[in-house]
């Protein structure tokens, strides 16, 4: 039975939703609220996700770029009353891959779903992850947790250095705010946890010195971005 996570915070739509969604078969679990969505999210790890936007603590466009950091695969589809242009660009930027303007029909739902999920086990069928990545002149190894230049003896990380810097390969040259960071390898995005964040970044750019392409660029305000020039 596939999993959905449902995260809408108006209740009579979520029970409809639910009790339809149910009756075709699906298991459904809820979140009514931003941060309870990245919860639900990491603990039931479902296999499509119905999102709504206008959501109290964290909007919805904000709840796909946590996700989106950390998983490419699962199927994102926008469920909001919020359908001007712009706000179907910004969603698909922020990892959706379909949105759907309220009021709606079920079977026009069900039948998204439906091509998504299909999507889905597609790229499923694909390759493995990588367990290493290239950074100029650098090699990842994630299992190992090693950190590999050429000419250099091999740097080996902490758990948590490697968690961040495989982040950044699986997002290079895109910006990663500093929230969406901290709540994936931290869980949190505190104010300590935050301070350690940038000692982090601190270590990871004194183990890439030896590359002058490779640069984890701060954008003040906003996050951090891992580039490999040219």
């Amino acid at each position: 039975m596939l999993k959905v996570l449902l995260v809408e915070d108006e209740p009579s739509l979520a029970m409809l939703i639910r009790d339809n969604l149910e009756q075709s078969d699906y298991e459904v679990v809820q979140a009514t609220d931003g941060d309870q969505a990245v919860s639900v999210y990491r603990e039931q790890a479902p296999d499509i996700i119905l999102l709504d936007v206008m959501l109290p603590r964290r909007d919805g466009f904000e709840v796909a770029g946590i996700i989106r950091a950390a998983d490419l695969d699962t199927p994102i589809l926008f469920l909001t009353s919020r359908a001007r242009p712009k706000d179907v660009v910004r969603g698909f930027e922020a990892g959706g891959n379909d949105y759907l303007k309220k009021p709606f029909g079920i079977e026009e739902l069900l039948v998204r779903m439906k091509v998504l999920l299909s999507d889905k086990r597609l790229l499923s069928a694909g390759p493995p992850p990588a367990d290493t990545h290239t950074i100029g002149r650098y090699e990842l190894d994630v299992k190992k947790r090693q950190l590999v230049c050429r000419g250099q003896a091999p740097t080996q990380l902490t758990v948590r250095e490697a968690e961040l810097l495989q982040l950044f390969c699986q997002n290079r040259d895109e910006l990663l705010r500093k929230e969406t960071i901290l709540l994936q390898i931290w869980e949190d995005d505190a104010f300590l946890n935050s301070r350690s964040l940038d000692v982090f970044i601190s270590r990871l750019r004194r183990y890439l010195r030896h590359d002058p392409n490779v640069e984890i660029v701060n954008h003040r305000g906003l996050g951090y971005r891992l580039v490999v020039h040219d």
